[in-house]
């Protein structure tokens, strides 16, 4: 039975193969094995800038809806492996001001009851909760204390099941109505989940609404934030925003934020999150600096992490499968070189990886290595210089980021040189937040950054010299878009992964100002084991 069952397989491989061969020389999808591609630049289209304006705090979608200590912001994430996820929810009211008194987090449960039949959750588990600060010691600054936030893990679930849950505390009647997830499917060579959605630097402006509601028609099985979440920091404690916080705000003794847009932002997203797993990592509207040098509080508490799951000591960095797929979510804002915590967690949890079981290697952080644009143009130089040898001996297959405001798909580079066995890197930073999008680029006439302007405060380090080689050679720019560059565009939009088998996955890039099926960037990716061994 099993033969029979291989040789199935085998022949529905073949006909997949054959179709995307077919499509191929039709013309229709093009495939990395086509490449490297003749720079493109999409021209701007001047007559759609989007709506990136935040959404008011008089939305519906943003109020609070619900009573005493019911749940709210609710959110499903994966575990390190299908059989486990965790559900994250909000209890009780944050508060904001001068004097402030947290919530006690022992004195609401956190109980989640789930099973296979949404009339019948017959299992049930607990987890833990906690409250975080946000405290500036600056006189007129207000603080904040949030709710009480919950992380219950579930455990022993097949793999592409639907689970039925409700979440809460049934002692004091504050329970959730009954929400449903998907389980990812067993990790292996043949399965995938369906569609893989990934966003970055998404906001809470009507032009994320727009994003979010392109990505929901595509109905992806999981969804990945590569940072830069609901931009509480630009706004002031007083709920002041703006579009440039060191424009407006200059002269503010430490850099302020607005921590009630966290909870708008969760709000806003449940519908979506409470039955599509998501998996986040941070970015630099994280950071959110406050008193004793205290940094990244909202993201490290108001989300679940299978940090220990992956055998990681930081919320900053991780790992997970889902399916044939090994994720590697990695810190640009956490110590990353050869000495650091991370580059060693790294070397570590790249030695379990089996490529026989899970084909694909995706990793993802938020500032890019590769940009042509001129906003963070080599800002990550130093990240790229401690980890990119690594990366690229592992086989990394795609690299994700964000953090600039436009969208750009590489051709497959190493070291600044087109390499036949590189990732294929994708920046996705046009979620649609308030700061607008990234139009100039580093290679145009008068935009080519200052170089000792580049480095991030935060990350630190001076990396990024002139280039010693190619046709850059001598300078910090290049004159053109760079040939490591295959198509970039400035416009609002999300991308869908669509991993086919061990060999092709589907990339698409959707544009907000297009219809939902339309593609503003389309191309098959494709692994070459054979050609491109791993150490």
């Amino acid at each position: 039975m099993k033969l029979k069952m291989r040789f199935f397989m085998d022949f529905l491989l073949l006909i997949l193969v054959e179709f995307v061969v077919v499509r191929l020389v039709n013309g229709e999808i093009p495939t990395t094995l086509e490449g490297p591609f003749k720079p493109v630049t999409v021209p701007l289209d001047d007559t759609f800038r989007g709506h990136a304006v935040d959404l008011p705090d008089t939305d519906k979608r943003l109020q609070r809806s619900v009573h005493g200590f019911e749940p709210e912001q609710i959110s499903v994430s994966l575990s390190s492996t299908y059989d486990s996820v965790s559900i994250s929810w909000i209890t009780g009211e944050f508060q904001i001001g001068d004097n402030i008194k947290p919530l006690d987090p022992k004195s609401v449960a956190s109980v989640v009851y789930y099973g296979r039949l949404s009339y019948f959750l017959n299992k049930g588990a607990k987890g833990k909760s906690l409250i975080y600060n946000q405290l500036y010691p600056f006189e007129g600054l207000k603080n904040y204390t949030s709710g009480i936030i919950h992380h219950v893990k579930l455990t022993g679930l097949k793999p592409k099941t639907r689970y039925y849950y409700q979440c809460g505390d049934p002692d004091i009647a504050a329970m959730s109505k009954v929400l449903s997830f998907v389980t990812m499917p067993v990790s292996g060579p043949r399965s995938y989940p369906s569609r893989i959605a990934v966003m970055g630097d998404l906001g809470l402006t009507y032009n994320s609404t727009s994003t979010i509601d392109h990505m929901k028609s595509n109905n992806p099985d999981l969804l990945l934030l590569v940072g830069d979440a609901c931009y509480a920091n630009l706004y002031l404690t007083n709920g002041t925003g703006s579009d440039c916080y060191s424009c407006s705000f200059a002269d503010t003794p430490i850099h302020e934020t607005y921590q009630p847009r966290w909870d708008y932002w969760g709000r806003y997203m449940q519908p979506l999150i409470s039955k599509v797993p998501i998996m986040v990592v941070e970015g630099n509207h994280e950071i959110e600096l406050q008193a004793g040098n205290l940094t990244f509080a909202a993201y490290s508490s108001r989300f679940a992490f299978p940090s220990h799951e992956s055998k990681s000591a930081s919320t900053m960095y991780y790992s997970f499968n889902a399916g044939g797929i090994h994720f590697l979510m990695l810190g640009s804002y956490a110590p990353y070189n050869k000495s650091d915590a991370q580059y060693e967690w790294l070397i570590r949890d790249l030695a379990r990886v089996d490529r026989k079981e899970t084909p694909w290697l995706i990793a993802m952080w938020h500032a890019p290595w590769y940009n042509t644009y001129k906003p963070h143009y080599r800002e990550a130089e130093c990240m790229k210089v401690a980890m990119e040898e690594l990366l690229y001996k592992s086989g990394v297959d795609i690299v994700f980021n964000g953090h600039v405001h436009a969208y750009e798909r590489s051709n497959r580079v190493y070291n600044y040189t087109l390499d036949p066995c590189g990732p294929v890197y994708i920046t996705v930073g046009d979620g649609g937040n308030r700061e607008k999008m990234a139009i100039k680029h580093a290679d145009e006439p008068g935009h080519c950054p200052e170089p000792s302007k580049t480095p991030d405060e935060f990350m630190g380090g001076f990396c990024a010299y002139n280039f010693t080689s190619g046709p850059a050679a001598g300078k910090f720019c290049w004159d053109r878009q760079p040939e490591y560059s295959a198509i970039r565009e400035s416009s609002f939009g999300h991308g869908i992964l669509e991993v086919k088998n061990e060999t092709f996955a589907l990339w698409t890039w959707h544009r907000n100002q297009d219809m939902y099926e339309k593609a503003g960037d389309q191309i098959y990716i494709v692994r070459q084991p054979d050609r491109c061994p791993v150490e």
